[in-house]
């Protein structure tokens, strides 16, 4: 479920087809939206989506989609699970056509968007908590004291989060997660694995997954079973909705998703590891 805002993009001279993590102004970016545990917010292009889109448009289209899919098939050493990675990809979409998309949809559909604005801003406050405790492991203790005060301002004046008062006063969102912390200090990823129902990750950071949910996901750890199973619910279909016009996009414009998004998520996950921004496009 990675999110694409539908746009017109005309692609520079010179740009390549394998341009990837330069993608997220246009996938991400112009939707302003958490991307799953993710905030996104960079600001460069996407070349596939103008490419894609004036292939579909032009009598080439047929002879240019066999031009790319045969680059799309050249492997890639970073995953060298494919085969496997791609089914569990395949099972994750039908999941998700046939279940959380219309659920997604009928919530957004009956939903007043200031309680969608609410509940997306109560969730985020509690991802701060996993945000703060990743903060202290990478030893950050500026960004640790900011993330602090984020969840001890929303959370008491923001009414248990509802309102995000600490970016208005300029406390910046973070994003900080396990996986993140592991290869802040040094560790690879790993070969690249689509989890069943958590979508693309790594072996770093299935393993960050775990951890993260062991010990710091305020969700997954609250005692009362029909609380936390409601809130986990609740979560899901809520940024399973932020998702709906980016999915569709995504849809449209690429030949392959799954290579689409596993390579944009390994380049992403690696500049987030070692607090990298991707550079403008020249």
């Amino acid at each position: 479920m990675q999110a694409l805002s539908q746009l017109s993009y005309t692609p520079k001279r010179g740009a390549h087809s394998n341009h990837t993590f330069q993608m997220c102004k246009a996938v991400f970016g112009r939707l302003g939206r958490p991307v799953g545990s993710y905030l996104v917010n960079c600001d460069d292009c996407l070349y596939s989506i103008g490419l894609m889109s004036g292939f579909r448009k032009s009598r080439l289209a047929p002879i240019a989609a066999l031009i790319l899919a045969g680059c799309a098939t050249n492997g890639d050493p970073r995953d060298p699970l494919e085969p496997v990675n791609r089914a569990v990809y395949a099972f994750n979409d039908t999941i998700d056509r046939a279940a959380l998309e219309p659920l997604a949809s009928g919530y957004r559909a009956v939903t007043p968007r200031p309680v969608q604005t609410g509940l997306r801003n109560f969730y985020s406050n509690l991802d701060d908590v996993t945000v703060f405790a990743n903060s202290v492991l990478q030893l950050r203790l500026a960004q640790s004291l900011s993330d602090l005060m984020r969840i001890a301002f929303n959370t008491t004046f923001g009414f248990f989060g509802f309102i995000d008062l600490a970016s208005e006063m300029g406390l910046k969102k973070h994003n900080e997660d396990f996986g993140q912390t592991l290869g802040y200090w040094g560790l690879s990823s790993g070969p690249y694995l689509v989890l069943p129902f958590f979508g693309p990750s790594s072996v770093r950071d299935g393993v960050g997954l775990v951890v993260d949910n062991a010990y710091t996901d305020v969700v997954s750890n609250h005692d009362h079973i029909e609380t936390r199973n409601y809130n986990l619910a609740a979560r899901i279909v809520t940024r399973r909705a932020d998702l709906l016009d980016a999915t569709k996009a995504m849809a449209e414009a690429a030949l392959d998703e799954y290579e689409y998004s596993r390579d944009f998520y390994l380049e992403r996950r690696e500049a987030l590891a070692h607090d990298a921004r991707p550079q403008q496009a020249e």
